[in-house]
């Protein structure tokens, strides 16, 4: 009788800082340790969000990209700091050190989480979960900092298990236990379930994994179009998408769809503040500039449409994102309009464009994420 041959399964780390930014200001300043702490925008100021909390101050719900004015809501004796990217940045850099000892297969999503495909590891260890425990090591040892690890043959699976035992955790998802890993997983968890349309899911009687595992490919397509197709296969596991190295960040984006219609251009600017907010910290987190701005609209019937304008430089600061998503929303007369999402994207990250591009405005959104 033959045997079935050998499946070569890829090894797939994904690191992730535990609270990134707020652990390196307690790192910095002792003052800072054991306390709830918030680094991001400050309470008293317009517009401010939360770009990270300590665990501390996450006991309290507080959560990044909440409004800073909330945070302080819930803990009023926390302390707020504006965040030192400067800082986090070098200290990624050193963590990206330490990753490139075991292999150069290293795909950055942010200054404090990655990829690594250590398939075929530089040291020749041969085990995922003893280079992830010495990169954990390393980086505690070396940096006074903690990760979360996961473990498994693909990046949805690695990605997803970094987050289970939280802070300074490591787990393993080998691929005998994948599928029912992936059944008892709430659809919240999932890659590109967001709020809206985890609710949505619910609504479907759709809680988990295995209830997601009952509906064909045409019935996921039907019912959350193309992303059905993917949610098809990573409930089963599949995940072929490669560790890439260097990975280009085309655009940032956020959007939010709102519990009832916007009516008032003052309910819509206040929500653009919010918005642009979270974007700005965004790219500030990434350390980009970018030279389109671009406003996402959907109506209460469902018709969507988008402007943007360009910049000959690029920029990632609050108030001048905010000001130019407020004129490209003025542009679109949205007086007696009811809105039922906005969005702002950011991108056009590379050479600086020619100043004739500049306000240039179309309806076609080929980078909004």
């Amino acid at each position: 009788m033959e045997k079935a041959p050998v499946q070569n399964y890829r090894k797939i780390i994904h690191i992730d800082m535990d609270a990134f930014y707020a652990s390196v200001e307690q790192r910095d300043n002792p003052d800072y340790r054991g306390k709830p702490l918030v680094v991001g925008g400050l309470p008293e100021g317009r517009g401010g969000v939360v770009a990270t909390a300590s665990y501390e101050a996450r006991k309290f719900g507080i959560r990044s990209a909440m409004p800073s004015k909330q945070a302080l809501q819930l803990c009023p004796h926390a302390l707020f700091v504006r965040p030192r990217f400067a800082a986090y940045k070098e200290v990624s850099q050193k963590i990206r050190e330490i990753f490139s000892r075991y292999t150069d297969l290293i795909e950055p999503l942010s200054l404090d989480e990655a990829y690594l495909d250590v398939t075929n590891d530089k040291l020749n260890i041969g085990s995922a979960i003893e280079i992830a425990k010495q990169i954990k090591q390393a980086i505690k040892d070396e940096l006074q900092l903690t990760a979360s690890a996961g473990v498994s043959i693909n990046k949805f699976v690695a990605k997803t298990a970094s987050d289970i035992n939280k802070p300074d955790g490591l787990t393993f998802i080998g691929p005998s236990g994948i599928e029912a890993f992936m059944e008892k997983l709430p659809v919240e968890k999932f890659f590109g379930v967001g709020k809206v349309t985890a609710q949505k899911m619910k609504k479907l009687g759709l809680h988990t994994g295995e209830d997601l595992k009952k509906l064909t490919e045409e019935e996921l397509t039907r019912h959350f179009g193309k992303v059905g197709r993917f949610y098809y296969q990573i409930v089963r596991g599949n995940d072929h998408r490669e560790v890439q190295p260097h990975r280009e960040t085309k655009s940032l984006a956020a959007e939010d769809t709102f519990a009832y219609d916007l009516t008032t251009i003052e309910e819509m600017e206040a929500e653009l503040d919010k918005i642009a907010g979270i974007v700005c910290n965004r790219l500030q987190h990434y350390q980009l500039k970018g030279r389109t701005v671009t406003l996402k609209i959907k109506y209460s019937d469902f018709k969507q449409i988008t402007r943007n304008q360009s910049f000959p430089v690029g920029l990632n600061d609050l108030q001048t994102v905010s000001a130019t998503a407020k004129r490209l929303l003025a542009a679109t007369n949205p007086e007696d309009k009811r809105i039922r999402l906005l969005g702002i994207s950011l991108s056009n990250f590379g050479e600086i464009i020619p100043k004739q591009k500049t306000g240039k405005q179309t309806d076609q959104l080929r980078l909004f994420s």
